[in-house]
Order: C-alpha cells, then sequence, then structure tokens
C-alpha cells in the first residue's frame, strides 16, 4: 500500500454522481459491480488502517500520565495527510472505471462446449 500516493494523485475527494447504467454494461449486474467495488475498498480500508497504525506507532509514548501528552508535529501531518485522502470506496470505484481493478469469480464452473 506504499503507493497509495500515486494511486490517488488527482482523484477528486468528492462524491460524484455515477451512471448505473454504465457500471452495469461491465458485468451486466449492478450487484455485481456493488460487490467487486465493496470488496476493494474493504481491503483498502484495512491497508490503509494497518498502515497508519504502523506509521504512529513510532511516536507512540508509553508514559503513565496523561499531562506528559506532547503534540509531534509530524504525526499531526501523518494524521492530516491520512485525513485527506479519497474514502476507499471512491478510490475502488476509479479502480474499476479504469480497468485497474481484476476480479474473479468463485465456485465459477467453467461451461465446456458439449459434442454432439
Amino acid at each position: 500500500m506504499s503507493d497509495i500516493k500515486s494511486k490517488v494523485q488527482g482523484l477528486d475527494p468528492n462524491v460524484s454522481p455515477r451512471d448505473v447504467k454504465g457500471l452495469a454494461a461491465v458485468t451486466g449486474n449492478i450487484y455485481e459491480v456493488l460487490t467487486i467495488i465493496t470488496k476493494r475498498a474493504n481491503q483498502l480500508s484495512v491497508d490503509l488502517r494497518e498502515e497508519l497504525h504502523s506509521k504512529l506507532k513510532e511516536f507512540a509514548v508509553t508514559s503513565e500520565t496523561i499531562e506528559e501528552v506532547q503534540e509531534n508535529k509530524e504525526q499531526i501531518e501523518i494524521s492530516k495527510f491520512y485525513e485527506r485522502l479519497p474514502n476507499p470506496v471512491l478510490i475502488a470505484t476509479d479502480e474499476f472505471l479504469n480497468d485497474r481493478l481484476d476480479y474473479s469469480y468463485r465456485n465459477q464452473e467453467v461451461e465446456t462446449p458439449t459434442e454432439k
């Protein structure tokens, strides 16, 4: 997930309307498209959360008192960067629309032509 900066470069963080029929044209079923985008968004969310926690773990202080909380400018900048990132659903939708998202169907039998 280290290339998240390059993935979201130029991506509008605001929600915009989408053509539902255009989305469904790829698979033929809008529910399949939504499932694909949702699963990818969940993956991105988990990856982003783990990346953020690993970066913030460097700044963790193991003190027992609340009075000793100090602000760290680097920690604040890292947090602000992740807050400004587009929603994982927007990233996943962009990946789907630009054919950068690979998906496959589980338990789908391969049809073989029958001989007559």
